[in-house]
């Protein structure tokens, strides 16, 4: 699945991953290749992504990775679209 992630003040990544978990206004959830097309909304959380990703050196600083080889970016809120495999996070 093609991640994109865009802040307002740029786009902080993009590329192939194998899942993202957002922070749903109801309760965290997962999306994953062929996953059905999906708009939410975001409450403050954690973006938990998944895969052999690369961020570029000006923003590594805003991500973290834990202990499962995950790529967190926190997040004040935001919204997001999936359709045809292609997740675009809209993020605060």
């Amino acid at each position: 699945m093609y991640l994109e992630i865009v802040s307002p003040e740029a786009v902080l990544f993009t590329g192939e991953v194998t899942s993202v978990t957002v922070p749903g206004v109801n309760g965290e959830f997962q999306m994953l290749t062929n996953h059905a097309p999906i708009v939410s909304i975001l409450q403050e959380g954690e973006v938990k992504i998944q895969g052999d990703i690369q961020i570029d050196e000006e923003y590594r600083d805003r991500f973290t990775n834990d202990s499962n080889g995950k790529t967190i970016l926190h997040i004040n809120s935001g919204t997001i679209e999936l359709n045809d495999n292609k997740l675009i996070v809209l993020a605060d």
